[in-house]
Order: structure tokens, then sequence, then C-alpha cells
């Protein structure tokens, strides 16, 4: 089946390259033109696993062309993707003037019925805009093909998403009066062949608002178990006890309840921003939601903080700080707690060495030039003659270093591990002043 997929960002291009590995005929279209050349020549703009590969292998079999002109990829096509961005806006709300402009493409060039699929994650009320805008430009232009506008989101998580999209949980997909069904149940056949119930259609709005308030819910968590962590510092408590206890409730269950500095990425700081002010739009007070984006906030200050704690004057410190990205797995840095972590060390007049497997470049592009912010290649390059390191991204090359070799390079034996990975009693064998995120003090606390 041809496919077209408008946007090759994260969704577009994961939702595009994985179609097309089950036999779909699929077109990724872009306005940024050096973008489709690189792709052309295989070379992708984010770093996800097998994504490169996935592109190489579809590319070379002709199932995956990628294009700058949307007229003709729209040629014959039986579908549109819409999965292109919704930037947060100054107000907090989702800015929908990349998927507008997408429909009013599809207006202006559609020579045949088409399904259109919006893949973005948008308002409750989006594709109604979006069926208006299409109908509209139709009529300008004296046809009236049928266009069925469905709402479709993504719930891919970064740095398992080609798995998350071949291997699905779910697939949410959201419909007026039936219409596209059965062109959708084409579309995901593959991916479901020993659970067709796992794609659950229901309502337009309903699906949009479903995808929002899975984000929600999980930053919900995260900022929960961060606040119960910071209370188990004062009373003595340890967060990994209170973990287990809690996510062996069934009812509750173990994901997303690890302590942290604090949620980051590209989903959950804009998606529960857009919420929050949806629901205002409609007089909706979500009180519970505004205490999670405070929450959050709140935690990667007081992670930094405990440096600082410990510390005291900062002016003259050399600090290795491993991991930039939010998570293990991605290149994306976007709201990352190491931005907050390494601006008040800096602030405070320290110096900072950082490392990170995938993410250096687009953190420092973020960060732009920074006096005393320098970045190595290798992470025991970043703790040569540092005060202390700092991890704040649980990459698999960080979980199990070479404390012999880390001893050597380390001008005090400190570390501020804020994902918990470090055995707190093997930490305190080694002597090292061990600060984590609600257990106990490697120093002073016996476990």
């Amino acid at each position: 089946m041809k496919l077209v997929i408008a946007g090759t960002g994260y969704v577009g291009l994961v939702t595009g390259v994985c179609l097309s590995e089950v036999g779909h005929e699929i077109y990724c279209v872009d306005i940024d033109q050096e973008k489709i050349q690189k792709l052309k020549s295989g070379i992708a703009p984010i770093y996800e696993r097998d994504l490169t590969t996935y592109i190489h292998r579809n590319v070379a079999n002709e199932r995956l062309f990628f294009t700058t002109n949307i007229e003709g990829a729209l040629a014959q096509a039986k579908a549109i993707f819409i999965a292109v961005g919704t930037p947060e806006g100054e107000d907090g709300s989702a800015n929908l003037s990349y998927v507008e402009g997408v429909a009013k493409d599809i207006a202006k060039y559609a020579t045949n019925d088409l399904l259109v699929i919006v893949k973005s994650t948008v308002p409750v009320g989006t594709c109604d805009r979006v069926q208006q805008i299409i109908e509209s430009g139709m009529a300008k232009r004296h046809v009236n093909y049928k266009v069925t506008v469905a709402s479709n989101p993504e719930f891919l998580k970064e740095g398992v998403a080609i798995d998350d999209f071949m291997k699905p949980d779910r697939i949410v997909v959201g419909l007026e009066n039936g219409a596209g069904t059965e062109l959708f149940r084409e579309i995901y056949e593959p991916f479901i062949q020993d659970d067709p119930g796992r794609l659950l259609f229901m309502s337009r709005k309903s699906s949009e608002l479903t995808k929002y308030t899975a984000n929600a819910m999980l930053a919900t968590r995260i900022s929960f178990m961060n606040e119960i962590a910071r209370l188990c510092e004062r009373v003595g408590a340890n967060a990994d006890d209170v973990r287990r206890g809690v996510g062996s409730d069934p009812r509750i269950g173990k994901k997303f309840l690890y302590s942290g500095p604090g949620y980051g990425g590209s989903c959950f700081p804009k998606d529960v921003e857009a919420l929050l002010k949806s629901a205002e739009t409609h007089d909706i007070e979500l009180s519970v939601l505004s205490a999670v984006k405070k929450a959050n906030k709140t935690q990667k200050t007081w992670v930094a903080t405990k440096i600082k704690k410990h510390f005291g004057d900062l002016r003259g410190k050399k600090f290795a700080v491993w991991g930039l990205a939010f998570k293990p797995g991605t290149d994306d840095t976007r709201e990352a707690p190491a931005k907050t972590i390494i601006s008040l060390l800096l602030e405070e007049g320290a110096t900072v060495a950082a490392h990170d497997p995938k993410a250096t470049k687009n953190f420092s592009q973020e960060m732009g030039q920074v006096a005393n912010l320098s970045y190595v290649e290798n992470a025991y390059d970043a703790l040569k003659d540092a005060d202390g390191l700092v991890l704040v991204t649980e990459w698999p090359e960080y979980k199990r270093p070479n404390w012999g070799k880390i001893n050597t390079l380390l001008k005090q034996k400190v570390v501020f591990d804020f994902r918990n990975q470090y055995p707190w009693k093997e930490m305190k064998s080694l002597g090292y002043h061990y600060i984590c995120v609600g257990r106990p003090d490697a120093t002073y606390a016996e476990r």
C-alpha cells in the first residue's frame, strides 16, 4: 500500500521506516532539503537504535523514499500520516501551524480519496480543524474527493522506538462513523497478527485526549515518587525499598517509580503544559497536573543543590558530569536535567567536564559557548582532577565503571549518583562519599 508520511522528525521517521519494513510503499516528505538529502544517503538526523539499519534496508529494497515534493508523493496514495512537530507556544499551548500547513497542502494537491491520519500529538479538536481546512481548500478547487480524517497518536519511547512500533502494546485510532476502519486494519495488521484486539477504535476526541492523558499520568508517577524520595531522605527511609514495596502491588505496578533528577525530553514537559493549557481553555482546573509541573521543576533544582550543600563554596571546584541526554538510548537533550545541574554549577563558579555517548553535539548546540564548560570523548577523561563525579543519565557504560581507575583520577572521592545506579554498600566499602536520591548517604548512614 502506498502511504505518505509528512514530517521526518522523530515520530515521522520511525513511523515511515517501520511501515516500510512490513512491505508498505512509504514516501517520507519534509520541507528541509538538507535533511532529505542526508536521508537519501542513509544518514539519520536523530540517534535511535536500529533506525539507520532500517533506513538502509528499505531504501535498498525500494520500499522507502524521501522527497520534498508532497504533490508527487500524494499521487495515488491511500493515506497520509501527519507527523510534524507541535512545539510549545509562548503561552504553553501546542503550536499547530505545521499541522495546519500539511492540511492545506493536502487540500491543494490531493487527487483521489484519502485517509488523513494525524500522528502528531495535538489538543482535543485538532482533527476537526484539519477536516475543516481540507474540505474548505478542496471546495475552492471545486473537487469533492472523500477525505477521512483520523487520530492515531504515537506511544513511542525514545531509545526503544523501533521495538515499540514493531511490537505495540496498543494502537489507538480515533474515527467518526467508522469510516476508514478497514484501511487501518490493513495498514496495521502485520503488527497485531497475534492479538488484533490491540487495535483500539474510539472517537477522534477520545483518541486525541488519550495521548496527553498517558504522558501526564506517567509524569505524575515520576514526580510523585521524586517527592517521596525527598521525604525518605528527611525521615531516614530508603526510596528503593519503598519503590519495591509499592510496585509489588498489582494495582500500581513497577514502572515509572524510580527516583531521579526529574523528567525531561520532548514529550512529558510539552504535553503536560499543553494539557494544562487545553483544560484552562475549557475552564477546567487540573490541580494535580499543575502540582506535577511544579514538582518536576523543583526536583531538578533540588538534586543540583545537593552538590552545593556538600561542598559549600563551589568556586574553583571541578566536576565530571556523566550523561547529558534526558534518558539513555537517545541523543535528545530537550528539557534534560543535566542543563539545570550544569547551569547551577557554572553559576556557582565551578568548572564542568561533561560526557555523553550520543548527545554531546545536541547539548553543546543548545547550551552554546559557555565559559568553564568542556566536553570529552572518553568518560574517564572528564574525571581528571575533578572534585566529584555527577551521574545524571544512566547509560549502560556508566553502570559498572572501573573504580580503581576512577580513584587515580578524582581529586576527591565524591560521587553524586542522581540515578541510584551504584550499590550503596560497595560505595561505602570503597571509601566514597556517596550521595544519591532518596537513599542513605554512604558516609554517615547504615542500611
